[in-house]
Parts: structure tokens; C-alpha cells; sequence
């Protein structure tokens, strides 16, 4: 019992910040370019997770680093500025709603670049989650025209460097502890967001104004608890509860995000639920997995 409590307390704290993060990326924004809210999250992650990376520099051998940090950019780096970006024109649930498509991304880019076996079942599951994509893309409360689709598209693509990091590490880092590969991806990652920052005209910034001081703190929100401590949470329970389990978050992530973007005015039609249920129904079909009589 105690044992089941701890899971599902992990489970639900987690949704509840991978979910939020979508909104504090719009309240970061309010103040701050989706570069200096990107950055600022990435180097914050960095600098909290600096005391394991320490322990990392002795265990990951040098000639995995390059791949480690090629995880840590596919994994946060490039999403992060994907979705700062895509925020400044499309409402935070929707983000929301097509980060579930991860895990699609996952199966597609295994099968297209790491040589990996795709059965029909697969392929009926990723097909039923992009006939979602389509629908949630069409009821958006805005009107539809070619520029916000390309922010929409935006979503995608960073959907489509999750799936490929999942796979990265699969391939080039399984004999690697995971918080050895977040601590150190995220360190080394830092460093480019960190120049990205100073580019960016951030140390410019007014620190008097009160908007750049909370826009600052949602940023750094982001990357301490939506980075550093979740993915620390989620590795915890991957051992706790094992990965299928684990792996369910993304079915919470979306209605969380919804919720807060109910509670701060965005508009969020029965359309739009319908479509994130059906791309949740093709994520489901395409890894559920069927017992032999």
C-alpha cells in the first residue's frame, strides 16, 4: 500500500509540473523574449543539477560526451526555444495537448533512422494520433491561417527531438546512469544558452521593473523544477514503478496544461478535448502491447 501511495504521489506531482510548464513559459514571456525564457531555463537547470554533474565528469567516458551532449540538446536545449517560440502565438493548452505526441515520435524516428522494427499496430496507433494532430490543429479558438500553423509546426518538431533523444540514448548511452546523463547534458547545454543569454541584451534589462523580475523567476521555475527536479522525480520513478508505468505522465501532462489554460482565459472548445483524447488513443494503441494466448 505504502508502496502504491509513493507512486502515484510521484505520478501526480509530476504531471502536475511537466503540465504547468507550458503556462509559466507564457508568463515568462510577458517580460522576456522566448530566447531570454529558453535560456534562462536551460542555465538554471544547469547550475542546480551542477553538484551531480560533478560526480558525472568521473564516470562518463570521454568519448560518450559529445553524445551526451547531443541528448541534453535534443532533449531541452532545442525544445525549449521550440516552445517559447510557438507560445508567443498559439495558447499554452494547446502546446499542451501536442507535447502527447512524444512518444509517437519515438516509434517514427526509430524506425526511420535507428533501424528499428515498426509492426502495424504501430503504425494504425501513429496514424490515429496525427488524424488527432489534424483535428486539435482545426479547432483552434483563433482563426486558422499559414502563420500560426507554422508556430504549431514548431510544437511538432520539438516533439520530433524528444523522440529522437529518447532513441539517442537508447542507443549510444544505455550502460549510462540517467542522472548522469541529465546532470551532465545539462551542464554542457547551459554553456551555449548561457552565450545565448548575453546575446540576447538580458543583462541589459531594467532589473528594477517588477515584470522583469517575475518573468525571470517563471524562467527559472521552469528550469528547476520542470527540468532539473522532474526529471529527477521521473527517474525515481522509472525505479520505483518501471517504465510503462512511468511512461503514463504523458496521458496527465495534456489535461493539466488545459486546466491552466482554462484559469488564465484561453479559449478551450470541445473540439480541441476531443482531439487530444483521440491523439492519446493512437499513443496508447501504438505502445500498448497485446498478450499471446
Amino acid at each position: 500500500m505504502h508502496s502504491n501511495v509513493q507512486k502515484w504521489s510521484l505520478f501526480i506531482v509530476l504531471a502536475f509540473i511537466w503540465g504547468s510548464s507550458f503556462i509559466l513559459m507564457k508568463e515568462g514571456m510577458r517580460y522576456l523574449s522566448f530566447f531570454q525564457v529558453a535560456s534562462l531555463r536551460i542555465v538554471a537547470s544547469g547550475l542546480v543539477l551542477l553538484p551531480l554533474t560533478i560526480k558525472a565528469f568521473k564516470k562518463i567516458p570521454a568519448k560518450k560526451i559529445h553524445w551526451v551532449f547531443f541528448s541534453g540538446a535534443l532533449g531541452s536545449m532545442i525544445p525549449s526555444y521550440l516552445f517559447c517560440m510557438a507560445e508567443m502565438r498559439i495558447d499554452s493548452s494547446l502546446a499542451g495537448a501536442l507535447n502527447s505526441l512524444t512518444p509517437i515520435f519515438v516509434i517514427i524516428n526509430g524506425a526511420l533512422f535507428f533501424n528499428l522494427k515498426t509492426s502495424m499496430q504501430k503504425i494504425i496507433g501513429i496514424a490515429i494520433a496525427f488524424l488527432g494532430c489534424i483535428v486539435l490543429f482545426f479547432s483552434q479558438a483563433s482563426n486558422i491561417n499559414l502563420s500560426n500553423g507554422g508556430f504549431t509546426l514548431l510544437i511538432v518538431i520539438a516533439t520530433f527531438c524528444y523522440g529522437m533523444n529518447v532513441n539517442l540514448v537508447q542507443r549510444h548511452l544505455k550502460e549510462i546512469p540517467s542522472l548522469e546523463i541529465v546532470s551532465m547534458a545539462m551542464f554542457l547545454n547551459a554553456i551555449p544558452a548561457l552565450i545565448i543569454l548575453i546575446f540576447s541584451g538580458y543583462f541589459k534589462l531594467d532589473f528594477h521593473k517588477t515584470g522583469v523580475i517575475s518573468s525571470t523567476g517563471y524562467a527559472a521555475i521552469l528550469g528547476i523544477a520542470s527540468t532539473a527536479i522532474a526529471n529527477i522525480m521521473f527517474y525515481v520513478l522509472i525505479k520505483k514503478a518501471g517504465p510503462v508505468f512511468s511512461a503514463m505522465v504523458t496521458y496527465g501532462i495534456p489535461f493539466v496544461a488545459m486546466i491552466w489554460g482554462l484559469l488564465y482565459g484561453e479559449k478551450i472548445g470541445p473540439f480541441q478535448i476531443f482531439g487530444l483524447c483521440v491523439i492519446l488513443i493512437g499513443v496508447y494503441y501504438a505502445n500498448r502491447r497485446i498478450k499471446l494466448a
